[in-house]
Parts: structure tokens; sequence; C-alpha cells
């Protein structure tokens, strides 16, 4: 089964729609009109199953060494599930997901900020 197509990120409260820009076996990607925002999903199947979603973003800006030149930059968040083919259901799999990012997104994100920030 295949995700929606299209699909919808909001980046500080920006909806961007993410038409389906590719589509593999075991995998698929989202991005947008001028190719700034991308949304992949891919899975893996071997010993384990690895399941990944990746967010990225690139945009135009000066570039720090020759401020009247501009650079793209792009940035890219992840999340991998890795689970055994034997021993997790669906159900208990996403509650290990969703403790996961319950966590992260707690108290306005304080533990997003704090990895953005380097604390360990």
């Amino acid at each position: 089964m295949s995700y929606a197509d299209p699909q919808s990120v909001t980046i500080n409260a920006v909806a961007t729609s993410l038409p389906r820009v590719g589509s593999g076996q075991d995998s698929g990607s989202f991005g947008s009109n001028d190719g700034a925002v991308l949304l992949s999903v891919s899975h893996a199947y071997g010993k384990r199953i690895r399941r990944s979603i990746k967010l990225s973003q690139s945009k135009i800006s000066a570039d720090a060494l020759i401020p009247s030149q501009n650079v793209r930059n792009s940035m890219s968040v992840y999340m991998v599930v890795d689970h055994p083919v034997n021993g997790f259901t669906t159900a208990e799999a996403k509650y290990v997901v969703d403790a996961f990012t319950a966590y992260l997104t707690a108290s306005s994100g304080a533990k997003v900020t704090q990895l953005l920030g380097g604390e360990n």
C-alpha cells in the first residue's frame, strides 16, 4: 500500500503540498514544486526490518565567506524504525514510536531544542 498522493507538511506554520515525485518497490518520495521540500519513505527487508522516513528542506542564503554570493543549504530529519522480523506486532512497535515522538515534542519541543543545542 502506498502513501496518498499528495502528502502535506507544515514547516513554521506554512503548509506545503508534496505530490509524488518517485516510486520504487519499497520506497516513495514526495516533493514540493520548487524542489525545496522533500519527503521520502523507504523499507529494507533482511534479518531485520528497517523502515525510514526523511524530511528535507533546502533554501538559498548568503555565502558566509562571500556574502555577495548565494548558496543552496539543506537540512534533513530522519526517523528509522529497526525491528526484528518476528517478536513485535505493528501495534507494539507503534507504542515505542509514539513514546519517542511524544518525548521529543513534550513541553513545546524542549527535547528537540536541547538536541539541536548540542546537549547530551
